[in-house]
């Protein structure tokens, strides 16, 4: 006997669904050219000075950004007990007072030598002898410390590294240095303090003696992030002029300048332990400086432990030479993005149409610095990241690339990240863009022979390296006015910003309504920036 089923509970099912699809539309109707040109306008003007990072433009910015929010009816993360503001610490430190002196000869700064500020300690340093570690590396594939005991000695290195052949050999291709050489002064520095040194001396093969301007640049510095690699790296060091390390160290430290300078390798015969006797005091004062990632929520409703974010830096590069620099696309674009989502959400909610995860919006400070504020979220997390079902990120989609000569130049845009940590990332994202908005996604990016890297270049990669899945939504504008001062809001495509903002809200609807987190099917790459 056939059964019967009753069709009632089909039309409801469709009735709903059809609902959601008018709901996505409807919402993302409120991203309007005319706001994202209102907020633009504020955002990329002279009087916010390029919003640099640590600086008074940025904390301008932020406190918009935020006023913003609470008037569309974004809440504060619970997390933050009524603060919009994730504040972080940045560092500025500046020398009080360095002396050096070895063999009994009394180092003068600027023209002996400078130490450093950045990654340099308080402190008194005395050691009687100083042991030479070529380029101060310790790799499987090239040794300066072996046969070497340098406990309690002051250990000579230089800056660089050896080649083969003419190639870096340590460098991860034949034409690009390793970590050791950049950034690998301060790993070299760690290498030393953790075998025992007392203290590094370090030579620049290719730079007899120091300017004016760099010996002075060396007792203060601009703000910094405090990693804690820096922490565990911190040691007392001092920078050697030629001169200087030649009247110590005589006819070694000649022979081995003439090496060096043509990155060559240092074998045995090369190293030496002198009897030399060092005295380094070292005083220097720190300033504490905040900078922030500014937070918005629209709480979810049967799923809202789960959550979606949704993220642009908001900083820029600041005042150069005396010229503004005002990143209009460079990322005012991918943060008034956010702001026009953050209210489409909002409204939804308001309406009783919100999401049934919880959305967070957040503005990002520190990207242009290296990734800061996104990285002091990851290691610092408001919300579980194994919770966190995506990420988001918007940095530059309001020009156009202008090295991508196509006919669909003004209809498209770069996706990063497609391919890594999720197999539902381009299911989705494509299935809404085809649906709602018909841009080209291009992958050019995510070749994984990219020479820009640019995967690991804005603030998703801090969520990646964490194992949330992510979507980078990026213009490609890499030559024309990056990072110059004619960044500006005139040159908005506005069109296509309001487009390519509407098809990331779709997917952010979808990934913040569908039944499932997102799965995490493809191992974490185990590349770094």
């Amino acid at each position: 006997m056939m059964k019967k089923f009753s069709m009632l509970p089909l039309l409801f099912i469709g009735a709903s669904a059809f609902a959601q699809v008018d709901d996505a539309t409807k919402y993302a109707g409120i991203i309007q050219t005319s706001e994202l040109q209102k907020h633009l306008t504020i955002l990329a003007a002279d009087d916010m000075e390029g919003r640099e990072t640590g600086k008074e433009g940025q904390r301008k910015a932020a406190a918009y950004i935020e006023n913003y929010y609470k008037s569309i009816g974004l809440q504060p993360a619970a997390p933050l007990k009524g603060n919009y503001q994730q504040y972080y610490p940045l560092y500025k430190d500046s020398t009080i007072s360095s002396t050096l002196k070895v063999v009994g000869k009394d180092a003068v700064y600027g023209t002996d030598y400078i130490s450093p500020v950045n990654n340099n300690d308080n402190g008194k340093v005395k050691s009687n002898s100083i042991v030479f570690a070529g380029y101060g590396i310790e790799d499987k594939n090239y040794n300066d410390y072996e046969g070497l005991n340098v406990k309690g000695k002051t250990v000579a290195i230089f800056l660089g590294e050896p080649k083969k052949d003419g190639k870096y050999f340590l460098g991860s291709s034949a034409t690009r240095p390793s970590e050791w050489t950049f950034p690998g002064l301060l790993k070299k520095i760690a290498v030393a303090n953790a075998k025992g040194a007392k203290g590094v001396i370090v030579i620049n093969a290719n730079a007899e003696s120091f300017t004016p301007r760099a010996a002075d640049a060396s007792k203060k510095t601009n703000v910094y992030y405090p990693r804690e690699s820096g922490k565990k790296g911190a040691v007392h060091y001092a920078q050697l002029s030629h001169a200087f390390a030649k009247s110590i160290l005589g006819d070694y430290i000649t022979a081995a300048i003439a090496k060096a300078k043509s990155n060559a390798l240092f074998d045995a015969s090369d190293r030496f332990d002198t009897k030399a006797k060092t005295e380094f005091n070292f005083k220097k004062v720190r300033e504490v400086v905040n900078a922030s990632n500014v937070l918005g929520i629209i709480e979810g409703s049967d799923k809202k432990d789960e959550y979606v974010f949704i993220t642009a830096h908001y900083d820029h590069v600041g005042i150069i030479n005396g010229q503004i620099h005002n990143g209009a696309d460079d990322d005012g674009s991918g943060t008034v993005a956010i702001m026009q989502i953050g209210e489409a959400f909002a409204k939804a909610k308001a309406e009783g149409k919100g999401p049934r995860r919880t959305v967070v919006i957040m503005a990002v400070s520190g990207e242009e610095k290296g990734l800061w504020g996104s990285e002091y979220y990851s290691d610092h997390p408001i919300y579980p990241l194994d919770k966190t079902t995506v990420d988001l990120n918007i940095d530059m989609i309001g020009r156009i690339d202008t090295e991508r000569m196509k006919d669909d130049t003004l209809n498209y845009v770069y996706v990063v990240g497609h391919n890594k940590l999720s197999s539902d990332l381009p299911i989705i994202n494509e299935g809404m863009n085809n649906k709602y908005t018909g841009l080209i996604l291009d992958y050019k990016f995510d070749d994984p022979k990219d020479p820009n890297r640019i995967y690991f270049r804005s603030d998703h990669y801090n969520f990646a390296r964490k194992g949330v899945p992510v979507l980078f939504f990026y213009d490609g504008m890499l030559k024309s006015d990056y990072h110059k001062p004619g960044d500006d809001v005139e040159k908005i495509y506005w069109p296509l910003l309001e487009k390519r903002t509407r098809m990331i809200f779709h997917t952010a609807w979808e990934m913040a309504n569908r039944n499932d987190m997102l799965k995490r099917d493809i191992p974490l790459d185990n590349e770094t920036r």
